[in-house]
């Protein structure tokens, strides 16, 4: 009879009401239609209430079901131990019909509120879907501009007449502002080159995409290195001049925040005298087959900070069997497991238990150190390197005294 009375009311007020005469009968009902609200006694025959409400609430289906208990209980414990079996509310007997439609409205704001969540949660998942499908396909893009940015250091080992030259890159993400280079200038002149855009990342790379092309020697016209000579030939600048061309072109013509480090030497191949510029990047390093090591340079402002920034250039020379690397500050200020920077150092010292090697086992070697000091194979910042063994003019006479130069453009 309290059921009947309570569906006439409930219809009344608008609502589509289905009946259980128990709790058992109420699952299998609930079982198999999708149902919003359940008033629900507390005392039923077979299942109680609060057990029917645990019950209900282990079933699988979408959306959320308001539940509200009836009982003739007033105790605190018995009321906690309804709530607790995971109904929503409850409601003393006999049911005050304004109470159960105060009671009953409030539950509809809930399953509002649970429906817009819903739908809010159905657009995140379609909007984290968009995003990784953005992703894959970002990163489609980065793996592509990686292998773009790394065929900009084609050939990791080029043998000369006069020596030999090896170059590495290993951007610390997909893709980095470090590169390294050379340029063959003339038949006796070489040019070699390392820089470090700031940052990381897409506008590093493309700064260093862009760098790429003032340092080329496939276009010796647009090389700033290189000037055209006056019977048509080409002939390099001093590197210093270089650097301040850099500079202005970086602060006058490039609207980027960037700035990076640069050292470029030009190798006179038949004599082993080197002109080099350092611009804020670490200092080249010499070194022999016995493990000498000797650090040049007196490092200077880095490109593209100070308007007509003044650089100044240094030469040395070269002995066969000597070898010459510039490099990056990804190599000297690695860090190790204990916070402790490589260095110089600790440069000079791998460089010294190397032994004589090939420039593309020596980097080899370099990288194989860098990755047991770290302690992992992802470093925190790019490393480049290149480094050129020279063997002088005497070695090819050596080899075949009616060898003649073999120019170089690349």
């Amino acid at each position: 009879m309290q059921r009947k009375i309570l569906c006439g009311a409930l219809r009344r007020w608008g609502y589509v009401v289905h009946e259980a005469d128990s709790g058992d009968a109420a699952l299998e009902f609930c079982r198999q239609n999708p149902i919003e609200m359940i008033i629900s006694d507390w005392m039923m025959p077979g299942m109680s209430g609060p057990e029917f409400c645990r019950a209900f609430r282990e079933m699988d289906f979408d959306g959320y079901g308001y539940f509200l208990l009836l009982t003739s209980k007033n105790a605190s414990e018995e009321i906690a131990q309804g709530l607790n079996s995971g109904a929503d509310d409850f409601l003393t007997k006999p049911v005050s019909f304004g109470e159960l439609q105060a009671r009953l409205q409030a539950g509809e704001r809930i399953l509002r509120m649970q429906e817009q969540l819903i739908e809010k949660n159905d657009q995140v998942v379609e909007t984290l879907d968009k995003l990784r499908e953005m992703y894959s396909q970002l990163d489609k893009d980065l793996d592509e501009a990686r292998s773009l940015q790394l065929s900009l250091v084609p050939d990791s080992n080029i043998d000369l007449p006069e020596g030999n030259i090896a170059m590495l890159l290993r951007p610390c993400g997909h893709i980095g502002g470090d590169l390294v280079g050379k340029f063959q200038v003339s038949d006796r002149e070489l040019g070699l080159f390392s820089l470090d855009v700031s940052g990381h990342g897409i506008s590093s790379a493309l700064m260093t995409a862009r760098l790429a092309g003032c340092l080329n020697g496939m276009s010796p016209s647009q090389n700033v290195a290189i000037q055209k000579t006056s019977s048509g030939g080409y002939e390099a600048i001093d590197p210093a001049d270089a650097a301040r061309t850099l500079n202005d072109l970086l602060l006058s013509e490039l609207e980027t925040e960037h700035y990076f480090t640069l050292a470029l030497a030009i190798v006179d191949l038949p004599t082993g005298k080197v002109r080099c510029v350092q611009a804020g990047h670490p200092h080249p390093v010499i070194f022999d087959a016995e493990g000498n090591t000797e650090f040049i340079g007196h490092g200077g402002l880095p490109i593209g900070l100070i308007e007509n920034a003044d650089y100044q250039s240094f030469s040395f020379t070269l002995k066969p069997g000597q070898s010459l690397m510039l490099h990056s500050d990804g190599i000297t200020e690695s860090s190790g497991e204990e916070g402790t920077l490589l260095d110089e150092g600790g440069l000079a010292t791998w460089i010294g238990e190397a032994g004589p090697q090939k420039p593309s086992d020596m980097l080899e070697y370099l990288v194989a150190n860098l990755e047991d000091f770290s302690g992992s194979a992802e470093f925190l910042d790019d490393v480049s390197a290149i480094v050129f063994h020279y063997v002088g003019m005497d070695a090819i006479t050596d080899r075949d005294p009616t060898a003649s130069r073999v120019s170089l453009v690349a």
